[in-house]
């Protein structure tokens, strides 16, 4: 017998070591249930210790494949990933304006390492014509301080620019903490219809680059939970439930070689959604 599953679109880079991009998106989608299309808006030559090339398609080839799937496709949301340059971003925001199509964006502008990867006319064109289409978008801290002009040093600042990113935008934030804070939590914030929440797990130690597409992972996450019909909070601590989990369960690809991959187990009790307070 047949079943009906939600079909989601993410619109990302590939990342030829599998670890982010497309790979992890569509590693996300199936792991929980949701039948994952994409759009390739560059092609990169990577490993989890260096990207040693990047091919980005033009806009053109992009639209193409995003718009042939949707014309068949019934996608419920959509999410970004890199989107490479100023004329895939004005595009793919067009298309998300004309189809009213439920948008997530990581916004893939500065890595957790802090080199940038948009220049800054495509970070204005995503700050100016994707942001304002979004449902929920899911900065980290270099990123944030890009797009707020502010610096970024404590869980107050976190609250402060998820605040100001909900209020100029218009969408929900959930602001990923990276290595902020306190070396036993993992903390992020969460901005929701104007209001704070944070989002707690324990804070997992993994070897080399194990955690290389957590952000991809998460995103994708989200977007499938939205996708299955979940409340925000469910779908928020879900997301961050399936990447804790992910880093968790771990696997060795070789000895002493580690990636995270989608968890068997059940690790809900370690997640906190609750509302945030400055005495946290």
């Amino acid at each position: 017998m047949s079943r009906c599953i939600p079909a989601v679109l993410t619109i990302a880079g590939s990342d030829s070591g599998g670890g982010a991009g497309i790979q992890a998106d569509l590693r996300t989608f199936n792991a929980l249930g949701v039948y994952g299309c994409s759009a390739v808006t560059a092609v990169t030559s990577q490993n989890p210790d260096e990207v040693r090339s990047v091919y980005v398609l033009p806009a053109s080839e992009v639209v193409c494949q995003i718009e042939t799937v949707l014309d068949v496709m019934p996608i419920r949301v959509v999410k970004t990933g890199m989107l490479a340059n100023s004329k895939i971003i004005g595009s793919a925001a067009k298309i998300v304006a004309e189809r009213k199509l439920e948008l997530i964006i990581d916004p893939v502008m500065v890595s957790t390492s802090g080199a940038e990867l948009l220049d800054k006319s495509a970070v204005k064109t995503m700050k100016e014509e994707l942001f304002p289409l979004a449902t929920w978008i899911t900065p980290n801290i270099p990123e944030a301080e890009l797009i707020c002009n502010t610096k970024i040093r404590s869980l107050d600042d976190l609250a402060g620019a998820a605040v100001m990113l909900y209020e100029q935008y218009g969408c929900n934030v959930i602001l990923k903490s990276g290595h902020l804070i306190d070396n036993a939590k993992a903390e992020d914030i969460v901005c929701c219809n104007g209001k704070l929440y944070i989002l707690r797990s324990p804070r997992l130690a993994v070897s080399g680059n194990t955690a290389h597409g957590t952000g991809c992972t998460l995103s994708s996450a989200l977007a499938a939970n939205f996708a299955l019909g979940k409340c925000w909070r469910e779908a928020v601590s879900d997301a961050k439930t399936f990447v804790y989990g992910s880093l968790v369960e771990q696997m060795e690809l070789r000895k002493d070689f580690f990636q995270m991959y989608p968890p068997s187990g059940e690790y809900t009790d370690k997640i906190i959604l609750k509302e945030y307070s400055a005495l946290d």
